[in-house]
């Protein structure tokens, strides 16, 4: 794919601020592992499977979705998904996952980024997971003049990146909370982190062309982060594997595609129309729209439901 060139690009153009995450699907070797441990470690339920794939969630849609093929391996090194980020909708639902995968022994990383409270972790065959839930009160983060700043609610720096307070997390919970209980159905996909090849490229098709709103972009960090309404990201874009990170071969596990979800059907036709304008390539789909970035991260347009 051709890089768009910023003048080719209305920059007064903005997607409209209804706009939200959908439902991650990813291309796995071993469906029935992967299935056990999103029920099991994270707390997703199994809402269908068919064949070689299955979809998972919390409520009514699918947050996520998996598809066994044969042969596929894990490449590094490529362009792809960094990580998808799982949105609790409050502190408590945060300490039972954390009580769950301390009660597990599952590897995880607890950070506190003042505007939310978070820990990372890896799915059996290597995709990034983030678990978090939203803290404005507490302080904000932004990039400023190309580096990450982060205070608290008081106004002092902070380094955004400290270890969580788990302690006083974890006394969110009452004698009779389950660490096993599922996540609740207010849960949904907040934000996906992908690798790029190239920063310029990846911002001039996620900001310029689909028209999310600039919330920090950084050449020295090689990260950039856009999104709809104002959140504080949607979609995080790194060139941390270096520029120039080629896309991953087709027999790899790892994202097929994520979901970006228009409100209603005017919306959707108004960005595929500017895809189509661009020359970028569309495909028409039961669920929605796919298309792709200039690093060949698939991505697939979609009405709520779908």
């Amino acid at each position: 794919m051709i890089p768009l060139e910023p003048s080719v690009i209305e920059t007064a153009f903005t997607i409209h601020p209804m706009t939200r995450m959908g439902c991650v699907h990813f291309t796995v070797a071993d469906l029935e592992r992967q299935i056990t441990f999103y029920r099991e470690v994270v707390g997703l339920g199994l809402h269908w499977r068919r064949g070689a794939t299955a979809g998972l969630g919390a409520g009514e849609a699918d947050l996520l979705r998996l598809t066994e093929l044969p042969g596929v391996r894990r490449v590094r090194g490529a362009t792809g998904l960094y990580h998808f980020a799982i949105l609790l909708p409050n502190r408590k639902e945060l300490a039972r996952v954390l009580g769950r995968l301390f009660s597990l022994r599952y590897p995880n990383y607890p950070t506190d980024h003042v505007m939310t409270e978070t820990t990372y972790l890896e799915d059996p065959e290597g995709n990034g997971i983030e678990i978090y839930v939203d803290t404005p009160e507490d302080g904000t983060f932004a990039i400023v003049d190309g580096n990450f700043i982060a205070r608290d609610a008081s106004g002092v720096l902070r380094s955004g990146r400290d270890a969580l307070d788990v302690e006083a997390l974890l006394a969110e919970l009452g004698p009779g909370d389950r660490l096993e209980a599922p996540m609740p159905a207010a849960t949904t996909i907040g934000h996906v982190h992908l690798h790029v090849s190239q920063l310029d490229p990846a911002v001039n098709f996620y900001r310029g062309l689909l028209g999310f709103g600039d919330q920090g972009v950084s050449s020295r960090l090689g990260a950039a982060f856009v999104s709809a309404g104002g959140y504080h990201h949607h979609i995080g874009l790194n060139t941390w594997l270096g520029a120039g990170a080629p896309p991953p071969p087709p027999d790899s596990v790892g994202l097929r595609y994520f979901t970006i979800v228009l409100p209603h059907q005017a919306e959707l036709d108004r960005l595929v129309g500017r895809l189509q304008q661009a020359g970028i390539p569309v495909e028409p789909v039961e669920a929605g729209v796919l298309t792709r970035d200039p690093s060949r991260n698939g991505m697939l347009l979609a009405l709520p439901s779908a």
